[in-house]
């Protein structure tokens, strides 16, 4: 085994002091904390006055406490003696610049920062756990994180380039009947239809409707939008129009996800219907529909032999002939997306749609109106089989983790903070923050 060779003991550089330009000089344990006084490296132009010119003269020091990065999440703060000068010239007085250690009149080194930021944005921590690990208040450490963000993250200039796929969905903020409680998110999913990496948060915009996403498709430069060739959404026709207004060389794609749902929310008012027709009443725990509720929403290929029994029981009962047919359409559409040729899938949907917009009996009312949606969105729907990869099944995923993101900071009350965390946590900046 090779033999380890130590330098030192440096003191000044486990803490990372030497790249903010500071000397230690002194340190003790405060309660549960620890204080390091500090010294900032005296510079030549430090003596100058920056107003005339002259040389000053040394008239004492004066104290800054900042808190630094936690050494073994022990609170560490940082008391930087700060050299002062008076001009013999004009009788300015001025101190040293501590711009290298941290911002004026932060209370947060710029390594603290740093950290931070990363605690939030890698280790996915709350701001409340960030804020004690430094030592601070939580406004503090909030304020610091977001400006931090800010500035290094969200108002790069290259943060939207090479996005040539989006999907847009809405997304509930919060949870109170007072004011607007959606966001329409957008998603950049030009990394998955690459396959280069995962989808990543571009911005989130008040409200849900059609204006607010063509406003923020106009904000963005001609150059932008004209890149792009997809936009993946859901069933609701103002996406869709503002799509169509914004982007006019772009494909609108209704995603699977939302197709299927749609089949599957037609099956279960079937089911329900039937239900009312047979018994006068809504479904029990006992009754045959009720019961097979899930079982019906399953695809074919991953039902048991118990829950083909099951089906071929529930089926032989003529009531029940609705539900078998609304069943059997919704299985062709999951047969659909899971073939595996997209040419072969985009002809299994085109027959479904086929079938539906012609003699479908008045008393199937679902299936008609599924076949009218599929009808109206029919280009939208198809146009998935010549994009695959352009799923909003991403978009969801991205909802879920600012689901995860919520429940970290037990909830929201400012949308911009909301939207600024949003962003650091699915934005996609991981590996930036890793490797700075």
């Amino acid at each position: 085994m090779a033999e380890t060779t130590f330098a030192a003991p440096d003191f000044a550089s486990f803490l990372g002091l030497d790249a903010l330009g500071l000397t230690v000089t002194g340190m003790r344990i405060d309660g549960g904390g620890a204080l390091v006084e500090c010294r900032l490296q005296v510079c030549e132009e430090d003596a100058f006055c920056r107003v005339c010119g002259a040389q000053g003269a040394p008239v004492g020091t004066v104290a800054r406490r900042l808190a630094h990065v936690p050494v073994g999440w022990r609170p560490t703060h940082l008391l930087v003696r700060l050299r002062r000068w008076r001009c013999q010239g004009c009788g300015r007085v001025w101190r040293q610049d501590a711009s290298r250690a941290a911002a004026k009149r932060a209370r947060l080194t710029l390594a603290a920062k740093e950290w931070a930021i990363r605690a939030v944005g890698v280790e996915f921590m709350s701001i409340s756990r960030v804020a004690a690990a430094l030592g601070v208040s939580w406004h503090t450490a909030n304020e610091a994180v977001l400006e931090r963000a800010k500035d290094r993250l969200i108002n790069d200039p290259g943060r939207l380039k090479g996005v040539e796929v989006i999907g847009v969905d809405e997304h509930v903020w919060r949870h109170t009947r007072k004011g607007d409680k959606y966001v329409t998110v957008i998603i950049d999913l030009t990394p998955v239809r690459d396959r280069t990496g995962p989808s990543r948060l571009l911005d989130m915009i008040e409200g849900r409707s059609k204006q607010a996403f063509k406003q923020w498709l106009q904000e963005r430069d001609e150059d932008w939008r004209s890149r792009i060739e997809v936009v993946s959404m859901d069933g609701f026709a103002g996406f869709k129009t503002a799509a169509a207004e914004a982007l006019p060389g772009a494909t609108e794609v209704m995603d699977p996800f939302h197709v299927v749902a749609l089949a599957g929310d037609k099956l279960d008012e079937c089911r329900r219907r039937t239900q009312r027709e047979t018994t006068g009443r809504r479904g029990r725990k006992d009754d045959p529909l009720y019961k097979a509720r899930r079982l019906l929403r399953t695809g074919a290929g991953l039902v048991s032999d118990k829950g083909w029994e099951r089906l071929e029981q529930l089926f032989a009962d003529p009531h029940n002939t609705p539900v078998e047919i609304m069943w059997g359409v919704y299985q062709k559409i999951m047969a659909a997306y899971r073939a595996k040729a997209p040419a072969q899938g985009k002809t299994l949907m085109e027959k479904v749609m086929q079938t539906l917009t012609t003699g479908v009996p008045d008393a199937l009312e679902e299936l008609k109106s599924l076949g009218k949606t599929l009808a109206q969105r029919r280009e939208d729907i198809l146009a998935y089989f010549d994009h695959r990869g352009t799923s909003n099944g991403p978009t969801e995923a991205v909802n879920g983790r600012l689901e995860h993101l919520r429940g970290i900071a037990l909830g929201f009350r400012n949308l911009t903070n909301y939207t600024i965390r949003s962003l650091i946590h699915a934005g996609g900046f991981r590996q930036q923050l890793l490797h700075p």
